[in-house]
């Protein structure tokens, strides 16, 4: 392998935000935030959706509203049309 061009990997916990567990692994993903837990140092990223909380992995039906994702997406590409 070259040298210096490879991420640096390093020790991470992934938080899910809505049931707060925390999966601890390797990722070369950096964050400004970082936690000691056991006397050890990682970085922190916060996810919406992890395999504990997706309805594929928990076999719950969510519903999301996509129809007011996507409204509010036609109005800031309308403003931009009236504005550039």
């Amino acid at each position: 392998m070259k040298k210096g061009i490879h991420p640096k990997l390093q020790d991470t916990i992934f938080v899910d935000i809505s049931t707060k567990l925390k999966f601890y692994t390797a990722s070369t993903l950096h964050s400004k935030e970082m936690l000691v837990d056991n006397g050890k140092e990682y970085a922190v990223h916060y996810r919406d959706v992890t395999s504990a909380t997706h309805p594929v992995y928990t076999g719950e039906k969510r519903f999301v509203d996509t129809a007011g994702c996507v409204d509010k997406f036609f109005a800031r590409a309308k403003a931009r049309q009236r504005n550039g």
